[in-house]
């Protein structure tokens, strides 16, 4: 899969940084300074993408690939299947290109989600118990309708817009030593892990997986892509059955770890950013921290970490999630 792991570089990050600028927020990150319960001994920074566009990461990669269809595409209009992040991006995507935008949820997508979605004028369809029922749905309607399908985590465009994340964080704070980020289809880890080692071949980067969705942490160690039989987790934007043979690939050669957090971990985290940071996010938006928190993501106390809090949201501070 050697080839498959080169079919996005820090070029692609590059021109999707200038593609997308007039789109996306530049968000802070934050050293973790003037808090009463720190989450480490050693320097920690947040990069807060719960104060992106939308409340999460995903306006960018989706912006970066809407951004490069042809005016026959974007008159014909996109369709995504989504945990209800990537498709609120689609729909902002397609709302400031001015075309049609059809976004399938599963049914186990906050409503919140569902109603901002359809803010942004897309039409929502919720279909099937999790993101992948929601995806061979959506798949059939763009191959009915001739829609361009936005991928949440495989097309190439998506992870160098994701990629971006990476590129700013290392303009910020340069000496950032390790980056700890979470993963669900691979699209975020694959975009931040291919650009950070091209900028700074010596960073560390750690990927964060529920504990009842470890799909990309079981397809690494069997070799090859697996498809759980079910997954366990809240954190719904984190829990895809299956990632793709790229997001795998780029994963294999530039990531250094993963490591697995419970829904437990990341409520406690959520509640964590809440009182020390006043930032309100979603479990999936508190893997990073929990994996810190834990110490499961560690490095010495000398070095910088950098945890990305992908998304906002309010299930993390609910007692059930």
């Amino acid at each position: 899969m050697s080839g498959l792991a080169d079919r996005v570089t820090l070029a692609d990050v590059e021109a999707a940084a200038a593609r997308i600028s007039s789109r996306v927020r530049r968000t802070p990150c934050l050293r973790t300074r003037y808090i009463r319960d720190p989450l480490r001994s050693g320097p920690t920074l947040l990069k807060l993408e719960s104060l992106q566009v939308t409340g999460a990461f995903k306006v960018r990669g989706a912006n970066n690939a809407i951004l490069q269809l042809d005016d026959a595409a974007l008159a014909r209009g996109v369709i995504t299947a989504s945990g209800g992040n990537h498709g609120l991006a689609v729909a902002y995507g397609a709302h400031a290109s001015g075309c049609p935008a059809v976004v399938y949820l599963p049914k186990n997508t906050p409503a919140d989600k569902a109603e901002k979605i359809r803010g942004w004028g897309a039409e929502v369809v919720v279909v099937g118990a999790v993101w992948d029922d929601a995806e061979r749905a959506a798949l059939v309607r763009a191959e009915a309708d001739g829609l361009s399908y936005i991928h949440p985590f495989a097309d190439p465009a998506v992870i160098a817009g994701q990629g971006t994340i990476a590129r700013e964080m290392l303009k910020q704070s340069p000496d950032i030593d390790v980056i700890v980020a979470g993963i669900g289809g691979g699209g975020l880890i694959a975009g931040v892990a291919l650009a950070a080692k091209a900028i700074k071949p010596a960073i560390k980067i750690i990927g964060v997986e529920p504990v009842g969705a470890p799909t990309l942490s079981d397809s690494l160690q069997a070799g090859e892509l697996v498809t759980l039989d079910a997954v366990d987790s809240g954190a719904n934007t984190l829990a895809p059955r299956r990632s793709a043979e790229i997001n795998l690939a780029i994963i294999e050669k530039y990531v250094d770890d993963i490591v697995l957090v419970s829904d437990e971990e990341m409520r406690a985290a959520a509640q964590w950013l809440w009182f020390e940071m006043g930032q309100a996010v979603e479990l999936a938006g508190a893997a990073a921290v929990a994996a810190i928190q834990t110490g499961k993501a560690a490095a010495p106390d000398e070095q910088i970490m950098a945890a990305i809090v992908c998304g906002t949201g309010t299930a993390g501070l609910s007692p059930v999630g």
